[in-house]
């Protein structure tokens, strides 16, 4: 992508020119620059969803595809996360206010006794800045508190991270719960972590393993889609 050139005017460029350096200052990291284009948009009358879906959530798509791929990496994707958050906060209240569609609703967390954190949160950032909305539990997450919050806030995805092997067993506590309280079919349940795989998924009972946070995004799409007969 290219640099943001110091003299550039964002307000000078046209809608198309102004989508296009927007992808490119997400991907640069460029949280000042988002905000100020956001704001633009705004003023040029774009509604608050157009603004999610054609500029930034296109924009996260290619941060995606790249750091899958390997072109990007953990430090690249978390400086256009948070260049997305940046736009996000001022997106979010009118979003909320015009009722625009999301794609879903998860809830996420590091296990119960796993206190790391950045492989979740990255996972947390790209869902939200591929248009799912987040609730975002934290660390050293209980059975009672994912399946607490995920009923109260009417969720479609549980997502559970673990680093370290000793937590990993938990998840399958937490799938466990879900079952013998009659809930497991109503969630999508996806797991990932560094000492996890897709055998270890599969035998948990969970919907999908996710190698990466990219990985998370697709599989949370395809198997929402999937649930509403999209496909």
């Amino acid at each position: 992508m290219s640099d943001n050139e110091d003299d550039l005017i964002l307000s000078d460029l046209n809608d198309d020119e102004l989508t296009e350096q927007m992808m490119d200052d997400l991907y640069d990291g460029l949280k000042d620059e988002i905000e100020e284009s956001v704001r633009i948009l705004l003023e040029r009358k774009w509604t608050p969803y157009d603004i999610l879906t054609k500029a930034l959530v296109s924009g996260m798509q290619i941060v995606g595809d790249d750091f899958r791929d390997g072109i990007l990496f953990v430090p690249e994707v978390l400086r256009a996360a948070q260049a997305m958050k940046g736009g996000m906060a001022i997106l979010k209240p009118l979003l909320v206010e015009t009722g625009a569609p999301k794609m879903g609703k998860m809830v996420i967390g590091t296990v119960k006794g796993d206190i790391h954190d950045i492989g979740k949160n990255l996972v947390a950032m790209m869902m939200e800045g591929a248009g799912f909305e987040i609730i975002d539990l934290g660390i050293n997450t209980e059975a009672a508190s994912y399946i607490g919050t995920a009923e109260a806030e009417g969720a479609d995805i549980i997502g559970m991270s673990a680093l370290l092997t000793t937590t990993m067993p938990y998840m399958k506590t937490v799938i466990e719960s879900l079952t013998t309280q009659g809930l497991r079919d109503k969630y999508i349940v996806l797991c990932g972590g560094a000492p996890l795989n897709e055998e270890f998924g599969r035998a948990i009972g969970a919907d999908a393993y996710c190698d990466d946070a990219a990985i998370a995004v697709e599989t949370a799409k395809r198997l929402i889609a999937a649930r509403h007969n999209q496909l």
